[in-house]
């Protein structure tokens, strides 16, 4: 009895010396995920001159003149508008400097980001 168990043990052994029973292991790439999204939008008040926004959103949104026209008055006609979508802290960098060039001109415009 003792020899049949043997041999059955030794069957096994050669079995794994045949390769038969390895598994694959493949390799995966981590996935990267992507940064979360924020717009920059803009609050219409009844002081700050439309100028003033349409010049704010060519030197801080980089915006074409037609485009900054036709986002001020979005935000004259329904009281809020989205100047640009950007990552969080590009998002927190335009409102800051939105905010610091209107109180250096003395206007009360408002801005905020909001997670897209």
């Amino acid at each position: 009895m003792m020899n049949g168990m043997m041999a059955d043990d030794h069957e096994h052994d050669d079995d794994h010396e045949r390769g038969n029973g390895v598994g694959v292991v493949s390799k995966t790439e981590p996935k990267t995920k992507r940064p979360s999204l924020y717009k920059v939008i803009l609050l219409n008040d009844d002081y700050t001159p439309q100028e003033f926004v349409v010049w704010l959103l060519q030197a801080v949104f980089k915006r074409e003149p037609e485009e900054a026209v036709r986002i001020m008055m979005h935000v004259h006609n329904s009281g809020v508008g989205i100047c640009g979508v950007y990552t969080y802290e590009v998002a927190e960098t335009k409102v800051a400097q939105v905010m610091e060039l209107s109180r250096r001109n003395q206007h009360p415009l408002q801005c905020m980001m909001e997670r897209e």
